[in-house]
């Protein structure tokens, strides 16, 4: 009976002692499973420093106007601009010249100098190439204003029209035929002539660049202030059609006279720019990259190293 008796208790002990060990693990468990779970909630609610430094330069671009907004990756995630310039609407630049040459002080005048490089009457097989190395060279981009009939000359003319927009230039239109007896009969504007030329030239343009290639940037050979002073009445009949169409005529306020005279060595083209951006807040630059400008090529380093000296940003215009 006493043997029974004390095994009964032996039990008795055995199964209290189990229990209490089962509650205790069950504690410890529970334990446990709440640290880890404060431990990942925390973890999620403060990202990595890496994030945290993105988060950091992604949020000092989005509230800064004078960066550029992150770009993201084919994964789609977030990553800071690299070598980017800005856009300039095309409609500002037209109304800050046309209120420049009347004497007024544009809208547009806030103190920040911008430059905006422009070349009319390429592409060429000679010249263009060289500006696209020294502007890529120098991470500087600019508006090319074409010639329809020069680009589409042939396949090589047009694979430059692709480079120059693959390297993120601008392209404007500055007619198919630049014929100026044929858009200026007895130097007169002649409103169908000149549409007609800047239709075709766009046509052009898109079978090159694709059938969702547009522009809105519009300049006239030998310039609307010119055609303006000689035919004021075709030129406002000409002007209502580009504003119906949202079209922008863009001329210039520099430029290093690589058209005007006699032919002038990189020197004298640079010298010439100096004297013409003095004073410019708003530097629109004419200069040209068609054949026999090889020395505004030479020249081009060196206007660019003195634009940025005086502290001038880059733009282009569309």
């Amino acid at each position: 009976m006493e043997k029974g008796y004390s095994h009964s208790r032996a039990s008795e002990y055995r199964s209290k002692r189990n229990r209490r060990r089962l509650v205790l693990a069950a504690i410890l468990l529970f334990i446990v499973g709440c640290i880890t779970l404060i431990t990942i909630m925390f973890s999620d609610s403060k990202p990595p420093v890496q994030t945290q430094e993105l988060a950091k330069k992604t949020d000092s671009v989005a509230h800064d106007p004078s960066k550029v907004k992150a770009n993201t990756d084919s994964k789609g995630k977030a990553t800071l601009p690299k070598d980017e310039t800005g856009v300039e609407d095309g409609a500002f630049v037209e109304k800050y010249l046309n209120q420049q040459m009347l004497g007024q002080k544009p809208d547009g005048a806030n103190g920040k100098k911008v430059a905006y490089l422009s070349f009319d009457d390429g592409p060429s097989v000679t010249v263009t190439p060289q500006i696209l190395d020294i502007l890529k060279k120098q991470k500087v981009k600019a508006t090319f204003f074409i010639v329809g009939k020069e680009a589409n000359e042939n396949e090589h003319t047009r694979s430059i029209v692709k480079r120059i927009v693959k390297e993120g230039h601008a392209v404007g239109n500055h007619t198919y035929s630049h014929n100026y007896k044929y858009l200026y009969p007895y130097r007169k504007v002649n409103t169908e002539r000149v549409m007609q030329d800047i239709e075709r030239n766009n046509q052009v343009l898109k079978s090159i660049l694709g059938p969702s290639f547009s522009t809105r940037m519009v300049r006239f050979p030998g310039g609307h202030m010119t055609w303006e002073r000689r035919d004021p009445q075709g030129m406002a009949a000409l002007d209502k059609v580009l504003l119906q169409k949202d079209y922008h005529q863009v001329d210039w306020n520099v430029l290093n006279k690589d058209a005007e005279g006699k032919p002038k060595k990189a020197a004298a083209l640079i010298n010439q720019f100096i004297k013409s951006v003095k004073g410019r807040e708003k530097a629109i630059i004419l200069m040209h990259d068609t054949y026999g400008k090889e020395e505004t090529a030479k020249a081009l380093p060196q206007i660019i190293e003195y634009l940025k000296k005086q502290g001038y940003e880059f733009k282009i215009m569309k």
